[in-house]
This record gives structure tokens, sequence and C-alpha cells, in this order.
């Protein structure tokens, strides 16, 4: 596609956090002060910043965003949209949009995972679709199709379509995309953001190399789960 353009923002927690840790923050610090003031024993104090400390220090860690780039060659390659665990590696027929079989991975993010999303081919948005649904749990099979979600497909320079699937879990119940239809994106930009425990999930064409195992850690941007075929191969050859 040419020459890549990042529009990466250099940002070490995503600002769908700010907020939230800004004014716990906020309220951690002034409930300990009167525990700290009116209270004769400090043991109340002591057992509130213990406490309330470690589960802000949790919620930080959740919405940390590390800087990342790609840094080996994005033709026909297919990175981790996010960090997690491969759940999910199998052929299944895909009737909403391409109404074919199609090669699933689905990467599931923990409460302990980085929950910011990337886009895992260079490519054009085609179009974003949000589906409002149930909340179970990511990990299970029915997730895909019945959980709130948003789809994004994305055109790659070949010519391949690919579906990027945003899902809800029974924990999380927001999803943020950043994706807009007709824009071009690129490997290292950012697709969007998944509040608490959920997945991610990528529908690429049969014959796709998956790159990646049952059960493997990815990390998000920079773990490479699959490589496309060559069309042009491939037509010469049939």
């Amino acid at each position: 596609m040419g020459r890549r353009i990042r529009k990466l923002k250099k940002i070490r927690i995503h600002r769908e956090g700010t907020d939230t840790l800004v004014y716990s923050m906020a309220a951690i610090v002034a409930v300990a002060a009167v525990l700290w003031h009116f209270c004769d024993s400090k043991i109340p104090f002591w057992s509130f910043v213990i406490v309330f400390g470690a589960a802000w220090a949790i919620v930080l860690n959740f919405y940390r965003c590390p800087i990342r780039y790609f840094n080996d060659d994005t033709e026909r390659t297919v990175v981790a949209p996010a960090d997690g665990k491969v759940v999910v590696i199998e052929e299944v027929e895909e009737h909403e949009y391409f109404h074919d079989r199609r090669l699933m991975v689905s990467i599931f993010m923990s409460l302990f995972n980085v929950h910011a999303n990337w886009f895992p081919v260079d490519g054009k948005v085609k179009f974003v679709r949000h589906q409002d649904g149930n909340y179970h749990k990511a990990w299970l099979p029915k997730a895909s199709e019945e959980n709130e979600r948003a789809d994004v497909m994305i055109t790659t320079p070949e010519g391949e379509d690919i579906l990027c699937r945003q899902i809800a879990g029974a924990m999380a119940r927001r999803i943020v995309t950043y994706a807009k239809e007709g824009e071009e994106c690129y490997i290292d930009e950012h697709l969007g953001f998944i509040k608490l425990g959920s997945r991610v999930d990528v529908f690429l064409p049969i014959g796709t190399e998956v790159c990646v195992k049952m059960g493997q850690a990815t990390t998000g941007d920079l773990t490479v789960i699959a490589r496309l075929k060559d069309k042009k191969n491939t037509d010469k050859q049939a």
C-alpha cells in the first residue's frame, strides 16, 4: 500500500480510562484523609488504603496502553488485534457477510490483559457495524454470534476482505470502535478498546496459514497470527 502511515498516539494510559482513574483516585484520597484525621485508630485508614489502593492499581493496569510498532513486512501479514490467549482456531460457516466458510481465530482477553485493540492488517475500512446482543461469557462459542459486538470489515491491498469482531463478555459492557468506514487503516493503529474481560475474533479466507496454536499467548500488534495466501500465485496455479 506504499509507505505506511503511523498515527499512533503516544500515550501510556489509554484515554478511555483517564476519567475513571482520576476520579477514583480523588475519591480514595478524600476518604483516606477523613479516616486519617477522624479515626483514633489508624487500622481503618491502612485497611482502606491497602484494599482500595490495590483495586486502583488493578484498574490502572487494565487501562495501560503500551506503545508498539510492528517492525516486519506487513504484506499479507495478520497480527494479533489484542493481548490475550488463543481460544479458537477453526473453520466456520459465516452467513452474515461472506456466506461461505471462513477460518476464525479468536483471542480471549482476561481482566489483566491490555484491552486496547489494534488493526490486524493494513487496508481500507469497508464498513463498521454495531449489533446489540447478550453478555455470555466471552470464551463460549455462541458469544461470537449472540453477544453484543462491533464488526469491522477491512479490505487489504491485495483485495482480501478480513473481518475483525470485537465482542462484549459477561463483564464487558462497553465496546469502543475507532475505525471509520472509508478510512485507510494500518497495523500499529488502534482499532478500538473493550472494557473488562472480552474477546476479539478475526475471520480469514480458507487456506490462510495459521501461525499460532490453541492456548498460545498473544501480544497485540506484535504476534503474527496468520499469513494470507498470495492470490496471484493461487490464480496462476489454478
